[in-house]
C-alpha cells in the first residue's frame, strides 16, 4: 500500500503540489502564531530603575482590596490617596526621609511623556551628572537622554527654565529634575518617599496601616513610573495572537479541508476504473488516506520549517509597530510545533477521508456517469453539517440579544462570531453557488453561455474556487465592518449628547493645571461645565468587583452642556448623596442605593437618581466631584450665553495657555472612536496574515481546478474554440467563480453587521451600520486579478501541453 501510494504521489505530483502548498502555508501560519503566543507568555523579571540604590521606598497603596465570601477582589485605583504628613514625620524619626514627587511637563513642540521630579532624588537610580551641575534656583533644571544641553532655555507649562545639567537616561521615563522647593510648589502632595533606615524598623513602625506599602530588593519597582508596562503589553500580546491564532487556525482548516477535498474529488475518473478493475471500496479509502497521510506528514514538517523562519519576523514586526516591547522575542517553545504539525496532519486526512469515503461507497457505473457532472445534491451528512454551523450562528446570536446585547460589541465577540457563519456557508457553497449563479449569472454571447452552464454543472468545482474567496470577503468586511460600525454609532452618540459650542481639553492630554482651569472659568460670555474622569467599583452578586468608568461633574452646569440619554430619573437630582448609572449596572432602579468604591478607595452608599442608556460604551456613571477625590479636570464644555459673540468666546479660549479647543462639529469629527493603536494593528494584523494566506488559496485552487481540465479543454478546441476564445471562458468561468464567493463574503457581512446594529439598537445607541465597501472592493479585485493569473497560467499551459495550440 505504502509503495503504491508513493507510486501515485510521484505520478500526480503536479495535482498533490496544491495540497501541499495549501497545507504547508497553513502549518507554517498555525506555527508563527503558536511561537508567537508562547512568546507572550512570561515576561522578563525588571529590576528596580529610579529607585535601585535606595535602601527602602515607602509608597501609597493604589490597590483596592475588598473582601468577599469568595476571597478578596482587588483593583487598581485611578487615584491613589498620598502619602499623610503624620506618616512622613514618623518616619523621619527612623532616618532621613526623601519625597518623591512627580507631575508633568508641557513642552511645546517638544517629546510628549516629561515627567517632573525633586534632584534629591536623582542619587537613588542613580542619575549621574554628565554634563553641567544640579540646579540650584527655581527656575533651573537637569534633563536626560541628551535631548538638550546645558544653556539651553525651554519653554514649559511651568514658565521658562534653564538646562543647567544633564544626565544618563534610565529605564523609559523621560525626567526633568527641579530644585526640591520647586517640585514642592508643583506637586504638594507625596505618594511615595525613600526611607534611610532599616528595612525592619519602617515596617514596625507602619504596622496596622494598611494604605501604605513598604517596598525593599526587587519590590521597589513597583515605585518606578508604570511598572506593569510588561505585563501589560503581555496582556495585549496574548489577546492579539490568541484571536490572530484562532482565525488563522479557522482559515486554514477551512481552505486546507476543502483543498484536500477537492483534489480527491478530481480523481473520480481514477476511481471509477479502479473500482471497474475489481478495487474493493475499503482499498481505495485505504489507499486515499495514505495518500493524504503522506503529502500531510511532508507538508506539515515543511510548514513547521517555514514557520520557524517566518516566526522571527513577525516578532520584529510587532515591535517595530509598537504593539510589543523592545524585549520581545519568539522561538525556543516546542509546543507550537507539535500543535501545528499534528493539526495539519489531521486536517490533511479529514480533508480528504470525507470525498474518499464517498469515492469508495460509490458503484462503478455511477462514478463513471458522474464525471462530467456534479451530482444535483449536497451528500446529506453536508447538509447537516452546515445546517448545524447556520442555526448555532442565529440561536447563539438571538439568545445573546435577549441577554446581553453588549457581549455584541466586545472585540473578542466581533472576531469569532463571523467564523461560524463562515464555516456554514462555505460548507453550503455547492449547494448555495447553483441557485445564485442562476440570479445573477446573465453573460452575453456563446462564451456567456458557456460560463453559465460549466458553473451549473460544475457547482462543486466553482464552490471551490469561491470558498477561499468567500473566507476572504467576509473576514475583511466583517472585521472592517466591525470596527467601522461601532464607530459610526460612538460618533453618533457625541453628536447627539453634546449641546456645548466649544469642547476645550488639555493640550497634552494631563488634567488641566489651576491657573488654565481658572481663566476658563472667567471668560466672558461662556457658560462652563468642567468635568473630570474617575471611575468607581461596585460589587455585584457579592463576589465580582466591577469598575465603572465615569465622570465627576457639577450637576447644574452639566445639565445645561450634555443631552444624556436618560431613561429614567433626573440629571437635575444628582448631589454629593447621588449616582448616576447606566442600564448595564446590577442594580439600576432610581431609589436604589448601590454601595461604591470611588476613585480614591473609599467606599460611599450612594443613591442612584437617574438612569442611562448603556449605548455603544461611550457613555458612564456620574458621580459630584466630592465623590471623586483626586481626579483632575480634563474637560471643559462651554455654552455661548444668549447674546454674547461665538467668535469673542473662541477667541478668549484659545488664548488660554495649554489647551486645545474644538467647536461642537470639531468635536465629533475628533471623537470618532478609531480603536486603540492595539486593537488597529492587531486586526490589521490578523487580517494581514488571513487574507495573505487565502489570496495564495485562491490562486492555489484556480492552478488545480484549470489543470484538471485539460481534456475538456482539449475537446473544446477540437469543436473549433480557438485558443483566444478557450482562453476567455475559462478567464471569464475564474472571474464567475470569483464573484459568486465574493457575493457570499457580502451576505455573511451583511448579516454579521445586522447583528451587531440590532444590538446598538437595543441598547439605546443610534444604529450605524457600515459597511466598508471600499475595503470589500479591493479586497474582491485581489481575489479576481490572482484568480485570472492563475487561471490563465494554467489554461495556456494545458493548452500547449495538450499539444493543440496554434491558431488565434
Amino acid at each position: 500500500m505504502l509503495t503504491t501510494a508513493l507510486r501515485t504521489l510521484y505520478a500526480r505530483r503536479t495535482s498533490f503540489a496544491g495540497s501541499f502548498v495549501a497545507l504547508a502555508l497553513g502549518v507554517a501560519l498555525l506555527t508563527v502564531t503558536g511561537q508567537a503566543l508562547a512568546a507572550s507568555l512570561h515576561a522578563p523579571d525588571r529590576s528596580p530603575e529610579r529607585f535601585a540604590a535606595a535602601p527602602v521606598v515607602v509608597r501609597a497603596d493604589d490597590t483596592l482590596r475588598v473582601p468577599t465570601p469568595a476571597g478578596p477582589r482587588t483593583a487598581r485605583l485611578p487615584h491613589a490617596p498620598p502619602l499623610r504628613p503624620a506618616t512622613l514625620a514618623a518616619l523621619a524619626t527612623l532616618g532621613r526621609v526623601t519625597p518623591d514627587r512627580s507631575f508633568p511637563v508641557r513642552l511645546p513642540g517638544g517629546p510628549d511623556g516629561l515627567v517632573g521630579h525633586p534632584w534629591s532624588t536623582a542619587r537613588f537610580a542613580p542619575y549621574a551628572l554628565t554634563a553641567g551641575r544640579a540646579p540650584a534656583a527655581p527656575d533651573e533644571v537637569v534633563t536626560a537622554g541628551g535631548r538638550t544641553r546645558p544653556g539651553a532655555r525651554l519653554r514649559t507649562s511651568h514658565g521658562t527654565v534653564t538646562v543647567v545639567g544633564t544626565v544618563r537616561a534610565v529605564g523609559p521615563e523621560r525626567p526633568v529634575f527641579f530644585t526640591d522647593a520647586r517640585a514642592a510648589a508643583l506637586a504638594p502632595e507625596v505618594r511615595q518617599a525613600v526611607v534611610e533606615a532599616d528595612a525592619a524598623a519602617v515596617r514596625a513602625a507602619l504596622r496596622g496601616d494598611v494604605r501604605v506599602r513598604v517596598l525593599t530588593g526587587a519590590a521597589r519597582r513597583l515605585a518606578d513610573a508604570d511598572p506593569d508596562r510588561d505585563a501589560e503589553a503581555l496582556t495585549a500580546l496574548n489577546a492579539l495572537f490568541g484571536t490572530a491564532g484562532g482565525v488563522s487556525g479557522f482559515v486554514s482548516v477551512l481552505v486546507v479541508s476543502s483543498t484536500f477535498a477537492f483534489a480527491v474529488a478530481q480523481r473520480r475518473r481514477e476511481f471509477a476504473l479502479l473500482r471497474t478493475a475489481g478495487a474493493t471500496p475499503g482499498q481505495l479509502r485505504r489507499a486515499v488516506l495514505v495518500e493524504a497521510l503522506l503529502v500531510g506528514a511532508l507538508a506539515s514538517a515543511a510548514g513547521c520549517a517555514l514557520g520557524a523562519y517566518a516566526a522571527p519576523h513577525l516578532a520584529a514586526l510587532v515591535v517595530d509597530g509598537g504593539l510589543a516591547p523592545a524585549w520581545y522575542r519568539v522561538g525556543g517553545t516546542v509546543w507550537p510545533y507539535h500543535v501545528a504539525f499534528w493539526t495539519g496532519l489531521s486536517v490533511a486526512l479529514a480533508g480528504a477521508s470525507s470525498a474518499a469515503w464517498r469515492a469508495g461507497r460509490t458503484p462503478a457505473v455511477d462514478a463513471l456517469r458522474e464525471v462530467s457532472v456534479d451530482p444535483a445534491r449536497l451528500p446529506r451528512a453536508r447538509w447537516v453539517c452546515g445546517a448545524v454551523l447556520l442555526l448555532t450562528a442565529a440561536a447563539t446570536l438571538a439568545y445573546t440579544l435577549l441577554t446581553d446585547p453588549g457581549d455584541l460589541l466586545h472585540r473578542k465577540t466581533w472576531v469569532s462570531r463571523p467564523l461560524l457563519l463562515i464555516s456554514g456557508v462555505a460548507v453550503l457553497s455547492p449547494a448555495l453557488v447553483r441557485p445564485l449563479a442562476r440570479l445573477l449569472v446573465r453573460l452575453p454571447g456563446v462564451l456567456g453561455l458557456l460560463v453559465r452552464q460549466n458553473v451549473l454543472t460544475g457547482a462543486r468545482r466553482t464552490a471551490s474556487l469561491a470558498a477561499p474567496v468567500l473566507v476572504t470577503v467576509a473576514l475583511a468586511g466583517s472585521l472592517l465592518g466591525a470596527t467601522a460600525t461601532l464607530g459610526g454609532a460612538r460618533a453618533a452618540e457625541v453628536d447627539r449628547q453634546t449641546a456645548a459650542d466649544f469642547v476645550v481639553t488639555p493640550a497634552d492630554g494631563t488634567p488641566f493645571v489651576p491657573a488654565a482651569l481658572a481663566r476658563l472659568r472667567r471668560v466672558p460670555g461662556a457658560e462652563v461645565s468642567a468635568t473630570a474622569t474617575t471611575a468607581v467599583q461596585t460589587l455585584e452578586d457579592g463576589a465580582a468587583l466591577v469598575a465603572f468608568p465615569a465622570r465627576a461633574a457639577e450637576p447644574g452646569p452639566l445639565a445645561r452642556a450634555v443631552r444624556l440619554p436618560v431613561t429614567a430619573g433626573h440629571l437635575a437630582d444628582l448631589d454629593d448623596d447621588a449616582i448616576v448609572v447606566t442600564r448595564e449596572w446590577a442594580r439600576h432602579r432610581v431609589g436604589e442605593r448601590v454601595r461604591v468604591w470611588r476613585g480614591d478607595g473609599t467606599p460611599r452608599t450612594l443613591r442612584v437618581v437617574a438612569v442611562l442608556a448603556t449605548g455603544a460604551g461611550g457613555t458612564g456613571a456620574y458621580v459630584t466631584p466630592a465623590n471623586a477625590p483626586g481626579a483632575g479636570v480634563d474637560r471643559v464644555d462651554v455654552r455661548v450665553r444668549a447674546g454674547a459673540s461665538a467668535a469673542a468666546v473662541a477667541r478668549h479660549l484659545r488664548a488660554v495657555e495649554g489647551v486645545r479647543v474644538r467647536t461642537k462639529a470639531q468635536w465629533v469629527r475628533a471623537s470618532w472612536p478609531a480603536p486603540n493603536r492595539t486593537t488597529r494593528l492587531g486586526v490589521l494584523l490578523v487580517l494581514g496574515i488571513a487574507l495573505l494566506y487565502t489570496g495564495l488559496s485562491v490562486a492555489n485552487t484556480a492552478l488545480m481546478a484549470t489543470a484538471a481540465l485539460r481534456t475538456e479543454l482539449t475537446t473544446l478546441r477540437l469543436t473549433g474554440l480557438t485558443r483566444a476564445q478557450i482562453l476567455r471562458l475559462t478567464a471569464l468561468e475564474a472571474l464567475t467563480a470569483v464573484a459568486l464567493g465574493a457575493a457570499l463574503g457580502v451576505l455573511v457581512t451583511l448579516t454579521g453587521l445586522s447583528g451587531m446594529t440590532a444590538a446598538l439598537h437595543l441598547l439605546g445607541s443610534p444604529p450605524a451600520l457600515t459597511v466598508p465597501w471600499r475595503p470589500i472592493a479591493w479586497t474582491t479585485t485581489a481575489c479576481a486579478l490572482l484568480s485570472l493569473a492563475a487561471t490563465s497560467t494554467a489554461t495556456a499551459r494545458s493548452l500547449s501541453g495538450a499539444g493543440v495550440g496554434g491558431g488565434n
